[in-house]
């Protein structure tokens, strides 16, 4: 434990930043669940029924770091030297895929702790999923998935909403197998919490259904222990507060100096003497790290040795289609959903949240770890998987999971069911993602197949009035890196953007109309993989060219054929429903569909910041920068100048 925290402090002071407080108070925390509770294997960091642990207060990672190189991990000592360097595996805070035992990026606080309860539905899912078949002698009725998820969070994370919107359905579906422990020092960054934070936390965990219990004395280690194995064998979720001193034994121990600023040089060769460690930097006892990796390596192992012998008994056991699934979980797949005839009536008008409902039900019969919910909107997103159960307590073999109205901590859960190998999706009005774009982030971050499903997309919703209508979340998503935001036109498109989403290693939002469409005559689901296609080319000479999106590419059409009929102006469509995928193509088919030298003019129901270079200036922008108002959809089109013949009136002033 004492190593954990010099190995700790020496790291900040090399980099001269980081958070020596919580590597100083939470030592005795984080050494008690990897030397006493922790399920791992340090040779096959990945293992699926490995324990998780989130350091939701992510500001902690020289803990972490220190913790996990001594464990064993394959972390060398210059990483360990090079914290927060450009290059080695210690980056400021945990990220996901960077360092060996890391299972998800922290840093902005309670995104850890919600997380933790995806990472722990999804074991409950997944545990129901690969039980061993009866036809075992000896082991029948045994899960293949088995694991606890470990959640070290700090005052901040609780007092961030999020953590309470995740607690609560942790509460609801009784996670037994998530254990939080609560480092509970009193301080935060700006200094006593008691100006910001004095609500009794046990008591408000213990309304929401948790078990919860007190360490008083945060050094002990054996109460820590007692107190999560309590826990663990009490059936609910665990909440445990540990009182903590921030930096305990420096020189500003209890005070908010020591959060977030390296030691003195004196104070750190004073705090190494009382630990009776020598002032050498990096100094590593390894007899103490043997005894350590041995605890680690005598419980794990047994657990690994265990879940091979359950592995090979599954696979010998199992029908073609459960093997499948197994190899798939392991390996991951690919989708085509484009090899089967998929057949949309020409003559019927639906809107896109419908058609997407069609699909969806047909990808649930294909894809076994599609799952997802909404935020209590499922009747409005049209999302829910029809043939599929409900997640609820000691039912977890269902697909579809009620998440309530929780956008922000919705987001976050998605986030630990892809951890844990699921391709999960979720579902709100647009105009409500912004509730979940710190968690959309973290998605793009940690390069997660997250699918958000935003329906309601623009003041074309009509009577909901300006709170409803999405103006700049377009923007906003599609201004985040490593996000695919896919915004069809119609059923080809809206089933092309799913064959992309589901074969992504990168979350989408998938934006989708609530008013009637119809199929358009052009559009091609497998074209949608460009990002942008022709849906109407010219008839003779080209004139100009406009980009649409999503229920405007029918405008688009409707208008540029009128324009041909009535003045021979002949324009060129182009649909992109997805603008991230175009920008990936190489320069000749860019050049090949939007050819310099044509005045290109953009339809959308949102806000123009996305495009001008598209576009020689703002007059070729048919979009909107200004809030919606209530009305009838035709009331709120002709007020905001979006109307199908105000339209256009502005496509034709530019060719005057």
């Amino acid at each position: 434990m004492s190593m954990i925290k010099m190995l700790g402090i020496d790291m900040i002071d090399v980099a001269g930043s980081g958070h020596p407080g919580i590597v100083l108070s939470s030592a005795p925390i984080i050494y008690t669940i990897y030397s006493r509770h922790m399920n791992i294997n340090t040779t096959d960091s990945n293992w699926i029924s490995r324990d998780r642990f989130v350091l939701s207060a992510g500001h902690g990672s020289a803990l972490l770091y220190s913790t996990l190189f001594l464990a064993g991990y394959d972390i060398g000592s210059e990483d360990i030297k090079k914290f927060r360097r450009l290059g080695y595996k210690t980056p400021g805070h945990p990220e996901y895929g960077v360092t060996p035992g890391v299972d998800m990026s922290t840093g902005p606080l309670g995104q850890g702790f919600a997380s933790s309860v995806g990472m722990a539905i999804g074991e409950k899912m997944l545990e129901s999923k690969f039980v061993i078949p009866e036809s075992s002698k000896s082991l029948a009725g045994k899960s293949l998935i088995n694991f606890d998820v470990y959640c070290l969070v700090g005052d901040g994370d609780l007092m961030e909403g999020i953590s309470y919107e995740a607690a609560s359905l942790a509460g609801t579906l009784n996670l037994d197998n998530l254990i939080v422990l609560y480092d509970s020092n009193n301080i935060s960054l700006d200094g006593d919490t008691s100006n910001t934070f004095t609500e009794n936390v046990l008591d408000r965990f213990k309304a929401m259904g948790w078990f919860t219990k007190k360490v008083m004395d945060g050094t002990n280690i054996e109460e820590i222990d007692k107190a999560i194995s309590d826990g663990k064998k009490s059936g609910r979720p665990s909440f445990i507060e540990v009182k903590t001193i921030i930096g305990n034994g420096s020189v500003n121990a209890g005070t908010s100096k020591v959060h977030g600023s390296p030691l003195s040089k004196d104070d750190i060769k004073s705090l190494k003497e009382s630990l009776g460690f020598s002032n050498t930097p990096f100094y590593v006892d390894m007899d103490a790290v043997k005894a350590f990796r041995e605890k680690i390596n005598d419980r794990s192992g047994r657990k690994y040795e265990m879940w091979a012998r359950l592995y090979n008994e599954y696979k010998n056991t199992l029908d073609i289609r459960n093997s499948d699934n197994l190899t798939k979980l392991l390996k991951g797949e690919q989708i085509d959903l484009l090899k089967d005839r998929w057949v949309f009536n020409k003559e019927e008008k639906k809107s896109a949240r419908d058609i997407n409902e069609e699909i969806m039900q047909e990808i649930e019969k294909q894809v076994f770890n599609f799952v997802g919910g909404s935020a209590d909107l499922s009747s409005s997103t049209k999302t829910r998987l029809k043939n599929a159960k409900d997640v609820k307590d000691e039912h977890f073999d269902g697909k579809n999971i009620w998440f309530g109205v929780r956008e922000h901590a919705m987001g976050a859960i998605l986030n630990g069911l892809a951890l844990v190998g699921f391709k999960p999706f979720g579902s709100t009005f647009l105009s409500f993602s912004d509730y979940m774009k710190p968690a959309i982030r973290m998605s793009a971050l940690m390069n997660l197949p997250v699918n958000y499903i935003f329906t309601h997309d623009s003041i074309l919703i009509g009577p909901d009035g300006p709170t409803h209508q999405p103006i700049e979340q377009l923007v906003s998503l599609r201004s985040t890196p490593n996000l695919n935001v896919f915004r069809p036109a119609d059923a080809n498109e809206i089933l092309g953007s799913w064959n992309m989403m589901l074969n992504s290693t990168c979350p989408n939002a998938l934006v989708l109309y609530r008013q009637d469409g119809m199929l358009l005559d052009k559009t091609n689901p497998g074209f949608v993989k460009f990002g942008a296609y022709p849906v109407r080319k010219e008839r003779e000479n080209l004139h100009g060219i406009i980009i649409a999106t999503g229920s405007e590419v029918k405008t688009a059409v409707m208008i540029a054929e009128q324009l041909y009929n009535e003045y021979r102006l002949d324009l060129r469509v182009v649909s992109m429903p997805c603008m991230e995928l175009f920008e990936k193509q190489d320069e000749k088919y860019k050049a090949m569909l939007l050819p310099q030298g044509y005045k290109t003019i953009v339809i959308e129901a949102g806000s123009s910041f996305s495009w001008y270079k598209y576009v020689y200036n703002e007059k070729y922008l048919i979009t909107l920068d200004r809030f919606g108002v209530s009305g009838t959809k035709n009331e709120v089109e002709k007020e905001m100048n979006f109307s199908f013949e105000q339209i256009k009136e502005r496509i034709m002033g530019l060719f005057r």
